[in-house]
């Protein structure tokens, strides 16, 4: 499989997609779509980071499903490599939630996490 072919870094659930379908609508600015990420932080080392995208970064990787661009920061896309996004709500709260393969741990509150970068493989070379 060639560069050009890959399998998308994420799938994206129809719950996150009808999510993030009404945050673009009630955006105040124009947005292109949504951007996710991690940034350093929290007491496992990394956060996810879910914000409005005005438009395609530079050598980002665009997950399109359900008309949503979903824009993958670069420099995470090794740690999340396989990654699920979906939206959850409980009665106390409401949140993008991850299922990360290369998460190697969570903080007590769920907030960071730790994890090893996703090397490609051979075969994904190909």
């Amino acid at each position: 499989m060639t560069a050009m072919n890959r399998p998308p870094p994420i799938t994206v659930t129809d719950a996150a997609v009808s999510r993030a379908v009404h945050l673009i609508s009630v955006a105040d600015t124009p947005v292109a779509g949504i951007r996710i990420g991690i940034e350093s932080g929290g007491c496992s080392g990394f956060a996810y980071k879910v914000e409005y995208a005005e438009e395609a970064g530079k050598f980002e990787d665009v997950v399109e499903t359900g008309g949503v661009k979903f824009f993958v920061d670069p420099m995470a896309v090794m740690y999340l490599l396989g990654s699920e996004l979906d939206y959850q709500e409980t009665k106390m709260e409401s949140s993008f939630v991850f299922t990360n393969p290369n998460e190697t741990g969570r903080c007590g509150c769920g907030e960071s996490f730790s994890a090893v970068p996703n090397q490609p493989s051979d075969a994904d070379a190909q």
